[in-house]
């Protein structure tokens, strides 16, 4: 196997430095070169021909958002954002997902050499999943945001499960906007850091029809909701009295994932069993695949996002190879197929 190429562009030297030195321990990865602005980065582009690119968002000359929109409309190619932990940098990340970036690392607050040596597991994961993505050319047209299902004949208190990784920030908001305003109680996992959860909670509220909320302990599982567990916390179903309700911990990871899709998954299968519909879609690993599993078990209706669709076809394609999936849809059908089978 020929190695994956990497151009790193950021606009600090350090960084610059601490990312090669990294990712070029990994046998499997090549840093070819690097770049500190984007228009460096055009050109290296242009000559070394990598596989994947890491982007800072915030960039002198150019902003790294224009640049990425240019890039995937001109020349298509995998790029991991490297995000500053902040609620300003989450937004400006989230837009870049929604541009076509493949995935994101976030950078320390402080000590930066430190901070970096921590996530480079993860930035090497990320590298390695994003070069096997194919990414498609961006028009530059906007998309047509899918179309609402219309309001059920009737409320129902039954649950919809979601969960998602890489790719998971824009295939969920599709879903989501998809889903009539009336629609069942809804619960999701997003593996997504702190500050990054109640930005994506705020994004997927101005396209939806139903209400869209970073979840709270004791938040209660309604009709017309939908709850995304924080970031860095994991997120239970438990059943009080009539009512659904969601607690939040900080327990152990699961998967090397808080929250993880499986803690949430476990919980729905065992609070509301049969009165429940799980969805697994687009992500990296296996985070899910078992937790489903035990929703189908219990009777809930299970479906995994089609390889087709998916950016990363790791979590759905763990689930079916379990037996854990009923159903195996394209993306643009979960919506209807999960109100369907929760009403």
């Amino acid at each position: 196997m020929s190695k994956i190429r990497v151009l790193i562009v950021d606009d600090s030297a350090l960084v610059r430095r601490l990312l090669t030195e990294a990712l070029s321990r990994d046998p499997q990865i090549e840093v070819v070169g690097t770049a500190q602005d984007p228009y460096v980065a055009k050109d290296k582009i242009n000559q070394l021909k990598p596989d994947v690119l890491t982007l800072d968002v915030e960039m002198p000359r150019m902003h790294g958002l224009t640049f990425l929109k240019l890039l995937l409309e001109q020349r298509p190619m995998p790029v991991v954002m490297v995000s500053s932990l902040t609620e300003s940098g989450a937004d400006t990340t989230l837009q870049a997902l929604e541009l076509g970036a493949v995935d994101f690392v976030t950078k320390p607050k402080l000590d930066v050499s430190q901070g970096l040596g921590e996530l480079m597991p993860e930035l090497v994961a990320k590298v390695k999943a994003a070069a096997r993505v194919k990414v498609r050319k961006r028009s530059g047209a906007a998309q047509d945001a899918p179309k609402p299902i219309p309001r059920l004949a009737k409320t129902t208190y039954k649950i919809i499960a979601l969960g998602a990784s890489t790719g998971g920030t824009e295939a969920l908001r599709d879903v989501l906007a998809a889903f009539p305003a009336d629609c069942p109680g809804t619960v999701i996992v997003q593996h997504m850091p702190e500050h990054f959860t109640s930005a994506f909670a705020r994004r997927c509220n101005a396209a939806a029809a139903l209400e869209v909320l970073e979840a709270k302990d004791g938040d209660r599982v309604i009709p017309g909701r939908a709850l995304i567990a924080p970031g860095n916390r994991h997120m239970r179903l438990v059943r009080l009295g009539a009512d659904y309700v969601v607690r939040i911990d900080q327990s152990e990871h699961v998967n090397r994932h808080r929250p993880s899709v499986d803690v949430l998954f476990d919980s729905v299968s065992e609070s509301a069993g049969a009165n429940a519909v799980g969805a697994l879609l687009t992500g990296m690993g296996d985070d899910g695949a078992r937790g489903l599993l035990r929703m189908r078990e219990a009777g809930a209706h299970t479906i995994a996002q089609d390889q087709e669709t998916c950016v990363v076809f790791g979590m759905p394609r763990e689930a079916i190879e379990r037996g854990a999936a009923i159903q195996v849809l394209p993306l643009g059908a979960i919506a209807s197929a999960a109100i369907a089978h929760a009403v």
